[in-house]
């Protein structure tokens, strides 16, 4: 019985170790490099129109010694900033410190943030302050609810989009049909920092939120079967309509993941892909799912690891039981003897 539980302390350490490696490699960084020509930071040096700037920014834009109010608490209002060097990173992922704030009451606010990778920049529209059929990928933090009829989700909403150039974002509808996946989240007047992560790796976006001041991720998006190419360009916009709020950007950091590609995958003109989704079902399926996430796509890595590690301590824990159970009549069948 001594070895069995000393087998057992060995066994519950390992995969502790284990758990903390698979969750570290979320979004700790330990493997990951800020890349600064893609990284937005106080006191936001390199910002303008020089040639030698690597952001310039559009239309109400403030850039403050502390911020970067993208629109201000007023009424038709569009804003941009862009990263002027293109990205060539296979894998990378983005954190975004931002702020929403306003003098408008609830449902009385709008209209939201957006951060985009995309072939083009400073091309200002009405998607979020942005053009519409865009080459990339899209992140909407949506704040006002345009759809009167989609009660089945609470607002602020944050969602995804990747665009080949051909669809069009339905603002009616609050981009239902082209959505790969989203959630809702408190973002707007928090007392305490927000923070967005953007992570893309091997095919796959995951987009997590950490918006209730406890220093933690937590999991929005997770798709995969995603292609996006290399040589386009980070940026963020924000737009007010009839309402309206502050939309400030703190920071966007950029980290290089280190992955590790096939040859065939590292013989690829990169620059060349189209973006694209390979789903199990079409976009438009997901307008009749109250989560607005696809529950078709495959486990990641992880969360297959977690399934098989409770696996694992169940049969741990009935071997304890079963052992301690027999034990306990080895020792009542020696007291009838």
């Amino acid at each position: 019985m001594r070895r069995f539980r000393g087998f057992l302390s060995t066994t519950l350490a390992f995969v502790v170790f284990e758990v903390c490696l698979v969750c570290c490699d979320i979004t700790d960084g330990n493997a990951e490099h800020l890349k600064r020509e893609h990284s937005l930071m106080k006191p936001y040096q390199g910002v303008g129109s020089s040639p030698s700037s690597q952001w310039d920014f559009w239309g109400s834009t403030l850039v403050t010694g502390s911020y970067v109010r993208l629109t201000p608490d007023e009424r038709s209002k569009q804003g941009s900033i862009w990263n002027t060097v293109p990205c060539y990173l296979k894998d990378w992922e983005m954190h975004v410190q931002f702020k929403v704030h306003g003098s408008g009451k609830k449902n009385l606010h709008g209209d939201g943030i957006a951060i985009w990778y995309t072939k083009d920049r400073l091309h200002p529209g009405p998607v979020f302050g942005n053009q519409d059929q865009f080459l990339g990928l899209a992140i909407f933090l949506d704040t006002f609810r345009n759809d009167l009829h989609g009660m089945d989700r609470s607002f602020p909403y944050i969602s995804a989009m990747v665009n080949n150039g051909s669809v069009s974002y339905d603002h009616g509808k609050d981009g239902r049909s082209s959505e790969l996946g989203g959630c809702s989240a408190e973002i707007r007047n928090r007392e305490h920092d927000t923070y967005l992560a953007i992570r893309y790796s091997k095919g796959r976006l995951t987009v997590m939120v950490d918006v209730d001041d406890k220093n933690e991720w937590k999991e929005c998006i997770d798709i995969g079967g995603v292609r996006l190419p290399t040589g386009y360009f980070f940026g963020a916009s924000a737009a007010t309509g009839d309402l309206s709020d502050n939309h400030d950007i703190i920071s966007m950091k950029l980290y290089q993941l280190m992955v590790e590609h096939t040859p065939e995958e590292e013989n690829l003109d990169w620059t060349k892909i189209e973006p694209s989704v390979s789903l199990l079902k079409s976009p438009k399926d997901n307008i009749d799912d109250p989560t607005g996430n696809f529950r078709g796509t495959p486990l990641t890595g992880w969360k297959v690891f977690l399934l098989l590690l409770c696996a694992l301590l169940g049969i741990v824990v009935c071997a304890v039981v079963g052992a301690v159970v027999f034990q306990k009549r080895q020792e009542r069948n020696k007291r009838f003897y």
